[in-house]
């Protein structure tokens, strides 16, 4: 299926149709709860029915032999209550069975198809997340899932209705064949309703379901981006966006409701139209003894509990559009093709030294027809540091995004110990290599929560992470210390301490590989030289917490002190070296970081 969400190429067969195929998944899923609760709902039907020959039992040994004789007999009275009372409590014990089964069994589809979604989210690469929006896929793990299975509600009550339907028109049958047939002729009229309300309802309420998707886009946007928002006054105009998808989802609303407005009385008017003909037609035959008041009562009761059937398999009908948009949308994230492959090899668990890093005639591209990065190639030796500088759209981010196996490479391959990242078990990479990105991301949790993210790990690890990312220090004048919460997207911290804190992540873990993405970029000079001078030196200390260092580099002071750098430009590598070779052999180089320095320093002229 293609991945475009919300296609109507389904509608082609049909909504009922593909509807009842939703269902079916989850019968198939839930067979024995289904079953459970389709007994209740037969026995809740059956139950109702039986009302119907009680009633008409009581009209003729009862009522008719009271107005006749004038009094009526104790054990007649006991037998009447009785009977009802047992039907009333058995059709109670239908109802539960009914709700109990299909609750358990909406909640228990939505569960897992919302896990089989998120696992679908972790296994796609990034590139296919970056084309598909935060809100979109949120709809789909949220609101599309609950559409997808909102008609198992109303199923067994479908399911046992129809039963109740079948079971009253024998009945009826079975009491006046005449009177059936006339009571029954409403029944075309019914299907009719029925036919016509899916026709016009049906795409109304699939227009809803995209507008909802769209609608939580939107949202998700504004909130997100809720910084640009306020600095640049543009509240006005994201309400108005905001309120434009809402006004369509509104008026789309309004439009199905008045659609549904108009056919639920319809609906419940034609059988009550019915048993007025019957009680016509019963009136005569009574008189002309053709058949007795009893059978007259039973049909025209039955008549009006043969529309309820009808409704309930309204109502199910009436949640399929829905159900069929919702379940399409789901399905195309599960189907969604990139998922990254996996092999069998495993991290050497004894090994401590820093990771030997071979890049080999990588080459990478968005667009096709224009490659992002091409024939780049090198290495980093263990326990060695190597900067990568280049201007802005070189490929930098790209590339270490390619070392850390957030997306595959179109050609060539990038190794670790000699094992190609595509041969690692899934999991495998993570235990070895530590990407940090210029964007730090913290969660609404405390500091030890935001570094060990779950993992076993001793305060004393933790506080010798913070220490080696100049973190130390405001952690400690903070409140509650580790144990201080942090605030959504750790907006309790400024940018350099946020950070400091994602750095210390990566290095409570001893990655034996760490990637920074320009990850100290908003600390002073300062902070930053003590940082990397910190994580040069533990690769000096020893093989036993050395990690080979790859960095993302702008200042002068950070790229002197890599062992060696490399120069990019356009997806390229133009040079390669150490920092005052290339300075005294490439112009493009020196202007470059000199560039970089000159633009620094006047930013502190400016702030100073």
């Amino acid at each position: 299926m293609s991945e475009t969400l919300g296609s109507g190429s389904y509608n082609k067969r049909g909504t009922s149709v593909e509807g009842f195929r939703v269902l079916g998944v989850a019968i198939r899923r839930e067979p024995w709860i289904f079953a459970l609760s389709t007994v209740g709902s037969v026995l809740f039907g059956a139950l109702t029915v039986a009302d119907a020959w009680v009633l008409g039992w009581s009209t003729d040994h009862v009522v008719l032999p009271a107005f006749k004789d004038g009094e009526i007999g104790a054990g007649v009275m006991v037998a009447v209550f009785a009977l009802f009372l047992g039907v009333a409590l058995l059709r109670a014990v239908g109802i539960v069975a009914r709700r109990l089964g299909a609750g358990v069994m909406q909640y228990r589809m939505q569960a897992h198809t919302r896990r089989e979604v998120t696992r679908q989210y972790l296994a796609l690469p990034m590139e296919w997340h970056h084309r598909h929006p935060t809100g979109q896929l949120l709809s789909n793990a949220n609101s599309d899932v609950e559409a997808a299975w909102g008609p198992i509600a109303p199923l067994p009550m479908a399911v046992g209705v129809l039963a109740m339907m079948v079971i009253a028109v024998a009945q009826m049958f079975f009491a006046d064949v005449v009177m059936a047939l006339v009571g029954l002729l409403v029944f075309p009229a019914v299907v009719l309703a029925n036919v016509a309300y899916q026709r016009l309802a049906s795409p109304l309420m699939t227009k809803a379901q995209q507008l909802r998707a769209e609608l939580s886009e939107v949202a998700h946007e504004s909130f997100d981006g809720a910084m640009v928002v306020k600095t640049l006054g543009r509240e006005a105009e994201e309400t108005a966006r905001f309120a434009e998808k809402a006004h369509l989802l509104r008026d789309v609303n309004i439009r199905a409701g008045r659609i549904r407005a108009a056919f639920d009385p319809t609906l419940a008017a034609l059988p009550n139209l019915g048993v007025l003909i019957v009680l016509v037609v019963g009136v005569e035959r009574v008189l002309s003894g053709a058949t007795n008041a009893g059978d007259v009562v039973t049909i025209a009761y039955l008549l009006t509990i043969v529309s309820f059937p009808i409704r309930a398999i309204g109502w199910l009908l009436g949640e399929f559009p829905r159900s069929v948009v919702g379940y399409h949308r789901v399905r195309s994230v599960l189907r969604a093709t990139g998922e990254m492959p996996y092999g069998d090899h495993t991290v050497d668990p004894d090994a401590a030294s820093g990771a030997r890093l071979e890049v080999d005639g990588l080459g990478y591209r968005y667009d096709p027809e224009q490659p992002l990065i091409e024939g780049v190639s090198f290495t980093v030796e263990p326990g060695r540091t190597v900067a990568l500088v280049g201007a802005t759209g070189s490929g930098k981010s790209t590339l270490t995004t390619l070392m850390a196996r957030l997306v595959d490479p179109d050609e060539g391959r990038v190794m670790l110990d000699g094992s190609d990242l595509r041969d690692f078990a899934r999991g495998e990479l993570a235990e070895a290599v530590a990407l940090v990105p210029q964007s730090a991301f913290l969660f609404d949790d405390t500091v030890r929560g935001n570094v060990t993210l779950g993992a076993d790990v001793s305060d004393g690890d933790v506080w010798a992470a913070l220490r080696a990312a100049q973190a130390d220090g405001f952690v400690a004048a903070l409140p509650d210390g580790l144990d201080s919460r942090l605030g959504e997207r750790g907006t309790s911290l400024s940018g350099g301490q946020r950070q400091r804190i994602s750095l210390a992540r990566a290095l409570v873990r001893r990655p034996r590989l760490l990637v920074l993405d320009d990850a100290t970029s908003a600390v002073d000079p300062e902070v930053e030289a003590r940082i990397l001078q910190a994580l040069r030196q533990s690769n000096r200390e020893g093989a036993d917490r050395g990690s080979s260092l790859v960095v993302v580099a702008y200042r002068k002071a950070t790229i002197g002190l890599a062992d060696e750098v490399v120069h990019l430009q356009d997806g390229r590598i133009a040079d390669r070296g150490t920092h005052e070779e290339l300075l005294g052999r490439s112009p493009a180089y020196a202007r470059l970081v000199n560039a970089y320095e000159h633009t620094g320093e006047l930013v502190g002229e400016v702030t100073s």
